[in-house]
């Protein structure tokens, strides 16, 4: 199942970031079979970071929020996210990024 997670980041995520970067990328390159595609969002490039977006081939979305919750980010600082069954347009073709 496709999914995607859009997070929102609190006031305090500034320095969550700073703090736990290194361990949230290596939780990214653990679960790199089921998180496909992941990264922070900006309102302007160069900006501070406003959210992040995260793209899943999950059996679930159970399985979806266990991998959300199990994040250093947000163990640290639960944020606000919104989870979505994606329906990918063209599916035969490959989605390289």
């Amino acid at each position: 199942m496709r999914l995607v997670v859009i997070f929102e980041d609190t006031p305090a995520m500034a320095e969550v970031r700073r703090r736990l970067e290194p361990a949230h990328l290596e939780y990214l390159r653990a679960n790199v079979g089921e998180i496909l595609i992941g990264g922070g969002l900006r309102s302007e490039p160069g900006g501070a970071y406003t959210g992040g977006l995260w793209v899943f081939e999950a059996a679930s979305k159970e399985r979806a929020r266990q991998l959300i919750e199990g994040d250093p980010y947000f163990i640290a600082e639960p944020r606000p996210y919104e989870l979505r069954v994606w329906g990918k347009a063209l599916p035969e073709l490959k989605a390289i990024l």
